[in-house]
């Protein structure tokens, strides 16, 4: 890519992301707490497999261990603080337990995600290559 190119199609970071009002501002202070937990139960590993292995519909613990390759203890902790921030339910079926995803929004929000992430590694891509070039032209 040739240097003026480069330079016409760089952006600084700050310059793409723009303030939105999400909203956010009319919030109370107990609102914005209870986001924030939802957050924090999202923010582990091992709950974000289980949602995406629950993608595919209801399973029971022992489905969910297969898939996952987490502990049976690790599965039943993280499936209790998912039921207990309504992200997932539980259905008795006979001896077994099934749970399921209790509101499919969840799967948006972890596109919305990625898709961020991709954009911030393609940018940091391109901020990359662009220091090459600076640095190749001395």
């Amino acid at each position: 890519m040739a240097k003026n190119t480069l330079k016409k199609n760089y952006q600084p970071q700050e310059q793409l992301m723009q303030p939105a009002d999400c909203g956010m501002k009319r919030l109370s202070p107990t609102a914005i707490a209870l986001m924030a937990d939802f957050f924090k139960v999202l923010s582990e590993p091992s709950r974000l497999q289980i949602i995406c292995t629950l993608k595919s519909g209801s399973k029971n613990v022992s489905q969910i261990i297969s898939d996952t390759s987490l502990g049976q203890a690790n599965v039943s902790k993280h499936l209790k603080v998912l039921t207990q921030a309504s992200i997932v339910n539980r259905t008795q079926q006979g001896i077994n337990v099934f749970y399921q995803i209790s509101n499919p929004f969840i799967f948006e929000l972890c596109e919305l995600v990625c898709d961020s992430i991709s954009l911030q590694i393609e940018q940091q891509s391109e901020n990359l290559e662009h220091l090459k070039n600076i640095k190749s032209s001395f």
